[in-house]
């Protein structure tokens, strides 16, 4: 990992992006997306996740975020993605009517064939590139940059449209997690 790419600061605000091996679509199932939002609630309200912003692509997870109970934010992320591979995964396994199944798991396989320290299956890329934002200019730069990724991307007209992000708390929409740090 690079060196501009580091948790630095255990107090500061950070912007991570993190994908599935390979970039796989693998968040374009409802089932899958919410075991994210029930991490990421379980993370707000039991691990001090403190969240300013989030977006859920169908491949990738975009957050802003800090760590307010003394947990280093390189711990809690790594936490939040240990958690969510085991429980995708499963979900997938047990998934009747998930058509790629097969070939999804010979990919998270592969994947952990042929990395050090994954035992059964990968399904996050180690990389989180986390990045400290140290100031509202660059605040709000990321936060743009997260609300119009579905936009970008051809899913929504507006940020706020897309139900997946916290686009919709701040244009006073309630949004599916509760209690988003707006700034």
């Amino acid at each position: 990992m690079s060196r501009n790419y580091k948790f630095r600061n255990p107090d500061g605000v950070y912007f991570v992006s993190f994908a599935v091996i390979k970039w796989i679509d693998v968040f374009e199932r409802e089932d899958y997306k919410k075991i994210i939002i029930d991490a990421l609630h379980f993370s707000q309200f039991n691990k001090g996740m403190e969240i300013f912003a989030w977006c859920i692509m169908t491949n990738h997870i975009h957050l802003i975020f800090r760590s307010i109970n003394g947990i280093r934010p390189e711990l809690l992320l790594g936490d939040f993605k240990r958690f969510t591979s085991k429980k995708i995964v499963e979900a997938i396994m047990n998934n009747p009517d998930e058509k790629r199944r097969a070939w999804l798991l010979d990919q998270f396989k592969k994947a952990a064939d042929s990395s050090s320290n994954v035992k059964n299956f990968q399904f996050w890329q180690h990389d989180n590139h986390p990045i400290e934002l140290w100031s509202n200019k660059v605040i709000q730069e990321k936060l743009n940059y997260i609300h119009n990724n579905p936009v970008e991307a051809g899913f929504v007209v507006r940020p706020e449209e897309y139900i997946y992000s916290s686009a919709r708390d701040y244009s006073g929409i309630k949004g599916l997690l509760e209690g988003i740090v707006l700034v």
